[in-house]
């Protein structure tokens, strides 16, 4: 569901072991994203969807709302 997530760690040559250690969250975290049963992850898609807005908007990446720079 999820397949950016393990593309980039795999890319990356790094384990779920490592890259929880490196972002602070449990290895559960990972492996629940990488098989797609993180909830939370789903919500935002829906949201973004939804809205049309970008979920870097969402999460406060960004302050453009369409992934395009305002300028």
């Amino acid at each position: 569901m999820f397949i950016r997530f393990k593309e980039l760690r795999e890319e990356a040559g790094i384990s779920k072991e490592d890259l929880a250690t490196a972002i602070d969250v449990h290895i559960n975290i990972i492996n629940s994203i990488e098989n797609g049963y993180n909830a939370p992850i789903e919500a935002l898609k829906k949201y973004a969807i939804y809205f049309n807005v970008t979920a870097d908007y969402i999460l406060e990446l960004t302050d453009c709302k369409n992934g395009y720079s305002d300028r």
